[in-house]
């Protein structure tokens, strides 16, 4: 599943500003991403914003886990088809999904170590 979103471009909406829908939960940021427009839709209706128009970008999934992720500066991941019953699948941040330096799993490196960070 990773290596075909890493492939693919999906939709992500975006606020009046150009920033990424996100939400937080439990410490973790996640980027609201989606397969299709029917995915999207879903997720307007779940939130009963149907009726009003999405702004939304296409991205390519590599890039949103390894640009946008280590750019928002906090734990961040994405969740991609959310309102999707049975459908949605998370992306966390974590070692082989995101670049290590965004990963809360990944080791200390021997900079960080000596408290030069």
């Amino acid at each position: 599943m990773l290596g075909e979103f890493r492939r693919t471009a999906v939709l992500v909406p975006v606020t009046e500003d150009e920033s990424p829908l996100t939400g937080d939960y439990d410490g973790t940021r996640w980027i609201c991403a989606f397969s299709d427009e029917s995915a999207l839709a879903r997720f307007a209706i779940a939130r009963g914003e149907g009726s009003r128009e999405w702004a939304y970008r296409r991205v390519l999934g590599a890039r949103l886990l390894d640009v946008a992720i280590p750019a928002v500066g906090v734990p961040c991941g994405v969740a991609l088809d959310v309102g999707s019953e049975g459908e949605g699948v998370l992306f966390p941040p974590v070692v082989g999904i995101v670049p290590d330096a965004a990963a809360v799993d990944a080791e200390p490196t021997e900079m960080y170590e000596k408290g030069s960070r």
